[in-house]
């Protein structure tokens, strides 16, 4: 004997409408999984999820009436898809493109970080040719370069422009606001800031890595 689920072609629709979400919440789950084992390639994985994703903001938007929450729909059926639903409604893209914008942001970041240590570097070797040797001139300036170069995850904790700014900062921290950098000093410290903003600047990846 066989079972109706619906009393109409209104009932009938939503149910087949329950069975696709059902399908599409499964099916984003298995490839998430297969994703993350690397048992697909990003190129593979990605235009499937995307499918996906547009199929289900399609679906869930016409059953936006009869399933208004997704998570209590996935809940009552009992289908442990936590990865589909984070794909599918937290995110709402692909993984891949996902990883593409946390880079973008973090080499715009770098970027900007690298302009600040350029500019810091440039600006204390400005100061020094411009005599301004007065220890409160330029503490206050190889502090902001030594705090720029920290913000940089790129370099190592012992590059030399960090461990020449510390030990400067150190010495002028010994001496008082009014004291001057004597010529000798002055002419070590220009040096040592050439040095570093060379290494610096050859320590930043290249376009091509």
């Amino acid at each position: 004997m066989e079972v109706k689920l619906w009393n109409d072609k209104r009932e009938r629709e939503m149910y087949e409408n329950f069975a696709e979400l059902f399908a599409i919440i499964k099916a984003t789950e298995k490839l998430e999984k297969l994703y993350i084992r690397d048992i697909i390639s990003p190129a593979e994985y990605e235009p499937e999820c995307q499918k996906l994703i547009a199929h289900f903001k399609t679906l869930a938007s016409t059953l936006k009436d009869t399933v208004p929450s997704i998570e209590r729909f996935h809940d009552t059926y009992k289908m442990d898809c936590p990865a589909a639903l984070n794909r599918l409604i937290t995110s709402g893209v692909p993984a891949t493109v996902e990883h593409r914008a946390a880079a973008a942001m973090s080499m715009s970041s770098s970027a900007s970080v690298v302009a600040e240590c350029v500019q810091n570097f440039i600006t204390a070797m400005d100061a020094l040719r411009l005599n301004m040797l007065a220890v409160d001139q330029v503490h206050p300036l190889l502090s902001d370069l030594l705090a720029s170069l920290n913000k940089l995850t790129i370099l190592p904790p012992d590059f030399e422009g960090k461990t020449k700014m510390k030990e400067w900062i150190a010495r002028l921290s010994k001496m008082g606001a009014a004291d001057e950098l004597t010529e000798q000093q002055s002419r070590q410290l220009h040096f040592d800031l050439e040095s570093s903003y060379n290494s610096f600047m050859a320590a930043l990846p290249t376009a091509g890595n």
